[in-house]
């Protein structure tokens, strides 16, 4: 059947199972904003458009008088972009898929868009199409590729002149939303695409609805491609594929409908920060934990880095995601492809979370007991049960426990000055 432009047909399509089955992605917050590398990705705002006094005096103090956000464009050089390495990274941080900006709200396009004339990466800056080259590199690692675009631009006349009537003109989406979306979307054929800066206006100015009845009838991307929720100022968390709801957004109980929760190493900022303190950024135990969590209440986990204007991920940005990829080599199998289990955490604390996979229960617990000994309360056993350790070779030892559920002999650990990492497995077999 194909789709109506109405939110009421475009909900009821079914969303691509790859989404679901990926559970893992990294998120690239990379443009124009990656050269005074300060405050955040929303920079051009701060200095211009609230005329805040620290960005004036940083600007000030550090280039030249009369500087404007368009000459940070030629420094935006991306010399040390080696798509292929970041693939390699991002694949050895177990991500399934890849979200990059191709336009953050500045309206720098990433690729040579046809409509953003000198304000694009092919003919300032970089002089290369960093959308297009990043794209080959993780499908040649097999990684799904999405696309993150923002529908509105804080400083583009055309956006400006439609915002004073009120959104009853459509210059700024004729013009330059619309041809880019589709632009991205045949150059490039994305997995996904990530829509932002939705907020100001309602779907009749953006006309989502219509592109999307496009992408999901017409479209070469028409079969496999999922869409998030952010196409107009009232359909987050109610419209679109699947649920972004917000920046960092925890349900703390199982949604009815698919989500992916969106996190930040850095956790002031999306795009680079030269200034950034090692205090400010997420550790591995705390980005294990947000996926967990995640996963166990369905949602997909995207985790970001801000790459910098030369294009390098910072290593303190790869160790984390290596880590990631190190706990997921081993617990993975928790995680790829499962499903919420009929609880997803022990009630008593939420420092056990549960994942299944048909009759297989995942229980994965981020504190290791004391005594060695792991009590769960929410399974009941049967003489078939069968408990093993993801990572650790044989069964381990259980019994039932006097209350309910079953108490696991985890393996002896060698005592160790370091505390350990953050995040075990068992693979529970044989249990309701």
């Amino acid at each position: 059947p194909r789709y109506r432009p109405d939110w009421d047909s475009l909900d009821a399509r079914p969303l691509p199972a790859w989404f679901d089955q990926a559970k893992v992605g990294v998120f690239v917050h990379w443009g124009v904003f990656s050269v005074p590398a300060w405050g955040s990705e929303w920079f051009w705002w701060h200095w211009q458009g609230e005329h805040r006094s620290d960005y004036q005096r940083f600007v000030q103090r550090r280039y030249p008088p009369h500087t404007t956000y368009a000459d940070f464009a030629p420094r935006f050089t991306a010399h040390d972009f080696h798509p292929r390495e970041w693939a390699q990274l991002f694949q050895r941080a177990g991500a399934r898929y890849v979200v990059l900006t191709t336009k953050h709200h500045e309206g720098f396009t990433n690729w040579g868009s046809p409509v953003s004339w000198n304000w694009n990466s092919l003919d300032t800056g970089p002089h290369r199409d960093l959308v297009g080259e990043l794209g080959q590199a993780l499908r040649e690692s097999n990684i799904h590729y999405g696309l993150y675009h923002s529908l509105l631009e804080w400083f583009n006349p055309l956006y400006l002149a439609d915002k004073e009537s009120g959104f009853k003109t459509q210059n700024f989406v004729l013009k330059k939303t619309l041809p880019e979306l589709y632009d991205l979307v045949l150059k490039y054929k994305p997995d996904l695409i990530w829509s932002d800066g939705d907020w100001e206006a309602p779907d009749s100015y953006w006309n989502s609805t219509s592109f999307l009845a496009w992408l999901y009838n017409d479209s070469p991307v028409k079969d496999t491609v999922v869409v998030n929720d952010r196409w107009c100022n009232n359909c987050s968390c109610h419209h679109g594929g699947y649920y972004n709801c917000a920046d960092k957004y925890k349900p703390g109980t199982l949604p009815t409908h698919k989500w992916e929760m969106c996190s930040s190493i850095d956790k002031l900022s999306w795009g680079y920060r030269s200034d950034m303190n090692i205090s400010e950024l997420m550790d591995e135990a705390s980005i294990i934990e947000e996926l967990v969590q995640t996963v166990s209440f369905g949602g997909n986990y995207l985790l970001n880095v801000g790459p910098t204007k030369e294009g390098v991920i910072v290593p303190i940005f790869q160790e984390r995601l290596l880590a990631l990829g190190r706990w997921l080599d081993t617990n993975g199998e928790a995680i790829y492809e499962s499903k919420p289990w009929r609880v997803q955490m022990e009630n008593s604390t939420d420092m056990v979370w549960y994942t299944s996979k048909g009759p297989v229960v995942y229980a994965i617990f981020l504190i290791w007991p004391r005594d060695n000994v792991l009590e769960l309360s929410s399974p009941t056993p049967s003489p078939a049960t069968q408990v093993t350790m993801l990572g650790f070779a044989g069964t381990l030892k259980w019994q039932e426990s006097p209350g309910k559920g079953l108490l696991i002999t985890l393996p002896y650990m060698l005592p160790s000055p370091l505390p350990p990492q953050s995040g075990w497995t068992v693979k529970l077999e044989g249990v309701k």
